[in-house]
């Protein structure tokens, strides 16, 4: 969880939200809470006042351990987080503007799902085969290799990407064009992202909300283990 909070987000000195990782450096959160079983990781952003930042901290701080929250089933979802009301309260008078919630797992070694296209790694001469919906990651290639797709008639129709990537691991991105969902391509851009993000030395992070159950069960077919949950406030 301390290494997913690193790769999501830029940290100053003492630990605190700077900006989201990404090459623009949008604004980062307000708070970040992640739950695992062993602890739980939590951040507030830099520039709150210390006031606030202090009343936030002790509600963090004071949040249990979530003991049963690796024993969920595949669709289940765990009980929120008992700081949440009063963070949302000292959080009110700059209301929050997006809540985002789910869990966040590891995909194992070896990781594999069905192919049903031939998967390619893309590289600079590939960006003709990005044609829309993926005109987009054209031209933030190089940002987000390795780049995954499964790919029929000549064009991507789903692609895994480093939607952040850290020192150390690297957070999928999944898309599937959306007349091709039901496919498994997602599964498989996602297997071979993972193979090729730790072939780079980085642990494959992956990480959704707890209501996308097509994405959740993207981890589900690729075996990726859950281990904690992730919340932010922003």
């Amino acid at each position: 969880m301390r290494l997913q909070a690193a790769t999501l987000y830029v940290l100053d000195d003492r630990e605190r939200l700077v900006a989201v990782n990404e090459a623009a450096r949008p604004p980062a959160p307000r708070v970040f809470l992640g739950r695992t079983p062993e602890g739980n990781v939590w951040h507030v952003r830099h520039d709150l006042p210390p006031d606030l930042a202090g009343q936030l901290g002790d509600r963090l701080a004071a949040e249990p351990v979530a003991d049963g929250l690796l024993a969920l089933g595949s669709a289940d979802r765990p009980a929120e987080p008992r700081c949440l009301p009063a963070l949302r309260a000292a959080l009110a008078l700059a209301p929050i503007e997006r809540e985002e919630r789910g869990p966040a797992y590891l995909i194992p070694p070896g990781a594999a799902a069905p192919a049903a296209l031939p998967v390619v790694e893309l590289a600079d001469d590939d960006r003709g085969l990005l044609a829309p919906p993926f005109e987009w990651l054209a031209a933030e290639l190089a940002e987000r290799a390795p780049c995954l797709a499964a790919v029929e008639g000549g064009r991507a129709v789903a692609v895994c990407f480093c939607s952040r990537r850290g020192d150390r691991a690297a957070e999928a991105g999944v898309e599937t064009a959306p007349e091709q969902r039901g496919r498994g391509l997602a599964s498989a851009a996602a297997a071979a992202w993972a193979a090729a993000v730790r072939g780079r030395g980085l642990l494959p992070l992956y990480s959704t909300a707890w209501d996308n159950l097509a994405s959740r069960g993207v981890a589900r077919r690729l075996g990726a283990r859950l281990y904690g949950e992730d919340l932010s406030l922003r």
